[in-house]
C-alpha cells in the first residue's frame, strides 16, 4: 500500500481526486492511503438529512457521495482515506468496516485509550468517566450513548469493490463545530479528542500509528 501524507488540504480537492483515482483504477493500480488534515468544513452523506445541520453559520456544508450522515472535519484531526481494491484482497464491505475500526482501536490503545463500538452506529467511542476501561459495554441501555464520547466517525463508499472515503480520528481539536450539528445523525452526541481524554500527542504521531495500523489490517 502506497502512504502518502497530504499535510492539510481542502475537502473538496481531496474527495475529487480520491474519486479521480477510483474511476482510474486499474486491476494492477496499487492500493494507496492518503493521511490528510482539513480546513472546517460539514460534510453530508449522500442521504444525509439537511435537518442535521443545526446552525453551519460560517462553515461549509458540502455533500459527498459516502454513505453515513453529516459529520465535522477540522484543524487537529487525522483523516485517512483507504483507496483499497476490495476484491484483490478478498474481503466484501461489512468484513471492510470492521477492519477499519479494528485499527483505529489498535491505535487508540497505543495511547493508553481503549477504543469501543456501538452496535448499529459506526465508528469508535470511548467511555468519557474511565478512557482505559475495557469493561464491556451494556447494550440493554436505553440510551447507547450515555457516558461514552464518540472519538472517530466512519464513512466509506465502495465502486466496483474499490473503496474510498474513509475514517476520522479526533487528536486536538476545537470540538465547539460539533454542537452546530447533530453528529452522524446523532442529536446530542458528544465528541471528543485525545487531547480531552488527557492524551498529549501530535497531530503527525497519529497519523504515522493509524496509516501502520490500516496498512497491516487491510492486507489479504
Amino acid at each position: 500500500m502506497q502512504i502518502q501524507f497530504l499535510g492539510r488540504q481542502p475537502y473538496a480537492e481531496v474527495e475529487a481526486a480520491m474519486r479521480a483515482y477510483t474511476a482510474a483504477r486499474q486491476p494492477d493500480t496499487p492500493d494507496a492511503l492518503w493521511l490528510v488534515e482539513h480546513p472546517p468544513v460539514y460534510t453530508q452523506g449522500i442521504a444525509g438529512r439537511d435537518a442535521h445541520v443545526l446552525a453551519a453559520g460560517d462553515i461549509p456544508v458540502i455533500r459527498a457521495d459516502r454513505g453515513g450522515q453529516v459529520t465535522y472535519h477540522g484543524p487537529g484531526q487525522v483523516v485517512a482515506y483507504p483507496l483499497v481494491d476490495l476484491k484483490r484482497i478478498g474481503i466484501y464491505v461489512k468484513e471492510y468496516v470492521y477492519r477499519i475500526e479494528e485499527a483505529v482501536i489498535d491505535t487508540l490503545w497505543t495511547f493508553g485509550i481503549v477504543g469501543h463500538r456501538v452496535r448499529s452506529a459506526p465508528g469508535i467511542y470511548v467511555r468519557l468517566a474511565d478512557p482505559a476501561s475495557h469493561a464491556v459495554l451494556h447494550s440493554a441501555s436505553l440510551d447507547p450513548f450515555a457516558g461514552l464520547g464518540k472519538i472517530a466517525a466512519l464513512g466509506i463508499k465502495v465502486s466496483q469493490h474499490r473503496s474510498y472515503h474513509g475514517v476520522a480520528l479526533n487528536v486536538a481539536m476545537d470540538l465547539a463545530p460539533y454542537t452546530r450539528i447533530d453528529p452522524c445523525g446523532y442529536a446530542g452526541l458528544q465528541t471528543v479528542d485525545l487531547q480531552g481524554l488527557g492524551v498529549a500527542v501530535q497531530w503527525d504521531a497519529v497519523a504515522a500509528e493509524l496509516a501502520r495500523r490500516l496498512c497491516s489490517r487491510l492486507q489479504a
